[in-house]
């Protein structure tokens, strides 16, 4: 249980925030999250402009007029909100094993434990 302590949660904490699956679907919510406040934002601008001047504002050019981003930042939110790491899923098979130490250790290899072993054990 040592090893646990000392190496496995480490280990695991590491390889779900290394994640490719994270990183992507992280990089996804936060373009997704920026483009739908840009577009929020420039239809607050526009409001503000037609009250205040009492014109139409033309909106023909935004690069946001026709784009549902609010529901491609909801589809990103809902990616990141379901994610599955497969590392987890094999953490999560793994510790119903009864020898699920020994298990992780072979899932995350570690070269501290050579030295360490006689002492974890």
């Amino acid at each position: 249980m040592l090893w646990i302590q000392h190496h496995g949660i480490i280990n695991v904490a590491n390889s779900i925030l290394n994640s490719i699956d994270l990183d992507q679907t992280v990089a996804n919510l936060m373009v997704t999250a920026c483009s739908d406040g840009y577009t929020q934002g420039y239809a607050e601008c526009t409001q503000h402009v037609t009250n205040s001047l009492r014109v139409d504002w033309d909106t023909s050019r935004s690069a946001t007029r026709g784009v549902d981003t609010g529901a491609a930042h909801a589809a990103a939110k809902a990616e990141y909100n379901n994610l599955r790491l497969p590392v987890m899923d094999l953490v999560t098979t793994t510790l119903e094993s009864e020898d699920f130490v020994n298990q992780l250790k072979e899932i995350f290899p570690d070269e501290a434990d050579a030295s360490d072993e006689g002492d974890l054990e």
